[in-house]
């Protein structure tokens, strides 16, 4: 079975090697690799240094890290159990930049490049 009797639509023609080139080189393509890296360089300095942080405080602040905030609970361990929070805050905040920000972009891209219009 073709795509088109699974769901109705043309198969995507594939695009040639220059093609691919021209489009790398576009304004628009330009435009979406810049937004993608001005989201993931920041974002990924400010996690390493976190990380860092924590690791450092960890090794260095015994006493700091083991401060009781409640019960048997110290500050070390939420600080740790923090590092999987902003772990999916930051997923989180990538997917709704990704939907909103790279993908409408990309797939006018895309649909440039396979429709024939590079």
């Amino acid at each position: 079975m073709t795509s088109t009797e699974l769901d109705g639509t043309a198969p995507r023609r594939t695009p040639s090697a220059a093609e691919f080139i021209e489009v790398q080189a576009s304004p628009d393509f330009q435009e979406l690799r810049t937004r993608l890296r001005r989201f993931v360089f920041p974002m990924t300095a400010l996690f390493l240094l976190w990380y860092l942080s924590y690791v450092v405080l960890g090794a260095y602040a015994h006493d700091f890290m083991a401060h009781k905030v409640f019960g048997n609970i110290n500050l070390g361990l939420l600080l740790g159990l923090g590092q999987f929070v902003s772990t999916f805050a930051i997923t989180a905040l990538y997917v709704r930049f990704a939907n909103r920000e790279l993908d409408p972009r990309a797939a006018a891209i895309r649909g440039k490049l396979e429709g024939g219009q590079a």
